[in-house]
């Protein structure tokens, strides 16, 4: 098996409904994004992918999706204030968790073809969360038969 990873580098603020720590308030982060492709074979030119078919696709989407964008819950109270004020926002139907995020940008990466087995997001140095479906034979979209699995190696 071989597998190849492209690192993301991009900003992004959120804030959490629901939640009693300080991520209820509206924050930001230098966020990092790990995406690994896997094959069993090489293509043509002897690779999983190109790296830059991945920065010119995947990269490209989260610079003018969630780049410098305020990922909020679409029951943010917020969000009227937010857009009044012509804030750049991407709005989600959950809560914009680190999990929620890295599930994004997995299946992102998925819809347009790429042999995504993991998207990591690191939203600071010491903490990331990981999104891997349970049977990465199975990329169907539409099905949710995948779980969050979520890395914190901060105490």
């Amino acid at each position: 098996m071989y597998a190849v990873t492209r690192t993301i580098h991009f900003c992004y603020g959120h804030r959490l409904l629901n939640y009693e720590g300080k991520c209820r308030y509206l924050h930001g982060h230098n966020g990092k994004v790990e995406i690994e492709l896997e094959s069993e074979r090489l293509d043509t030119r002897g690779m999983v992918r190109d790296f830059n078919e991945i920065k010119q696709t995947i990269q490209a989407w989260i610079d003018s999706e969630l780049d410098h964008k305020m990922l909020l819950n679409r029951r943010d109270p917020a969000l009227p204030l937010l857009r009044k004020l012509g804030e750049p926002l991407f709005v989600m139907d959950e809560n914009p968790t680190a999990e929620a995020i890295a599930r994004l940008i997995f299946e992102y990466t998925a819809s347009q073809g790429f042999p995504v087995t993991a998207v990591r997001l690191w939203e600071t140095e010491h903490s990331c969360a990981t999104y891997r479906p349970t049977a990465t034979r199975n990329r169907r979209i539409g099905r949710r038969v995948a779980a969050v699995r979520s890395t914190s190696t901060a105490a």
